[in-house]
Formats: structure tokens, sequence, C-alpha cells
């Protein structure tokens, strides 16, 4: 299923097509499909090109390994994320090399984020990325050192049948896609001041 945004202005037909289902069939993409992903996410800018990110992934391929990771997110999330073939966790190095505090490091994450999920969206696949997870379980449960932290989760996989949800999430998978107006959060000037956007 594909539910395209409806932009004001014209954008890339992919950024138009990327959106966060919950729906996901059992296919499991292909081993170099996925890692496709993080190749994407290697080429996202970072502050002095620091790649201040880790990513630790499991598929359906190995049901333990995807068990232990679909453990560490909350139950809203388990009862729809548990039907995806593939689960990311995106965590941030909090320092720089140096040492110092890399105050950046969660903007650059969601930059190499993104990139892995358009590259998700450009191979026919959907990326729902998630904040619902147990930061301190997935820090246990994977040795993750301190000065690292985990950032999103992810679930990814090929589109789904939306009935194949629990009746409650059915209606906000095929509801319609709404966003802020560009005038909303675009200023000139000062802030506040959208006049001429």
């Amino acid at each position: 299923m594909e539910k395209k945004a409806r932009t004001n202005y014209p954008i890339n037909d992919l950024l138009v097509r990327r959106w966060s289902p919950r729906a996901f069939s059992s296919r499991i993409p292909g081993k170099e499909i996925v890692l496709s992903f993080f190749e994407a996410a290697r080429w996202a800018p970072s502050c002095f090109n620091e790649q201040p990110w880790t990513f630790i992934y499991a598929t359906k391929e190995d049901p333990e390994e995807f068990q232990t990771m679909l453990d560490c997110l909350v139950p809203g999330n388990v009862r729809w994320a548990s039907e995806a073939p593939v689960l990311v966790i995106a965590v941030a190095a909090e320092k720089f090399a140096s040492g110092r505090d890399n105050l950046w490091a969660w903007h650059d994450v969601g930059m190499a984020v993104e990139n892995l999920i358009l590259e998700a969206t450009s191979k026919g696949l959907f990326a729902h990325p998630m904040a619902g997870f147990d930061g301190d379980k997935i820090k246990e449960t994977y040795d993750i050192p301190e000065d690292y932290t985990p950032v999103t989760a992810i679930a990814i996989g090929y589109p789904g049948e939306v009935s194949s949800l629990p009746e409650d999430l059915q209606e906000a998978e095929v509801a319609q896609r709404e966003r802020k107006a560009v005038y909303e959060f675009t200023f000139r000037r000062t802030w506040g001041d959208n006049r001429g956007v």
C-alpha cells in the first residue's frame, strides 16, 4: 500500500512515497539489500565527518536474535513491529574521537537514519522509526559502551496488508497523512515572521 504525501510544492517522488506504516509483509529482504541501507547511512553528512552512528540489526532469518531486539521495544510497538522482517537500533556516539562532547551527534545520526529510510523506500520497502524502546535494556543487552546512546529503533520491511494489524491500528494506517504547512515553520527576517513565505 502506498500513501503518498499531498505536497504544496513539487518535491522528489522518493520523499513523497516515504511514510511509516505498521503493516509489513513477512517477506525477508536479501542480505545485500539490507546492507545497502547501511551503505546509504554511511554517506550521510556529519560534523567533522565523525560519523557518530552505529547500527545494530536483526532479521527474522535468525528468530532468536530478532526476538532479543524485539524485547527491547515497548509493548505498544511490539504489537506491530513483530511482523516486520528487519529491526534496527541506531546508536549515537556522544563524544568526538578527541574526547570532546559531540553536541551534533543526534542530529548526524538522524541524517544517517533518513538516508537509510530513503534507500529502503527506493527499493520498495518501508521503514518506521520508533521512540518506543527501553534504552537501558538496549545498552545492557548489546553491551553498548558508556558515552553511546540508543537514539531510535526502526522496523523495516515490504508493505503488508492493513487487515493484518490489530483493529485499533487499522484506521490510523489508512488515515490521510498530515503535516504543518511550510509557512508554519519557515520564517524570514525575525522569529515568527512568515510574511512572503
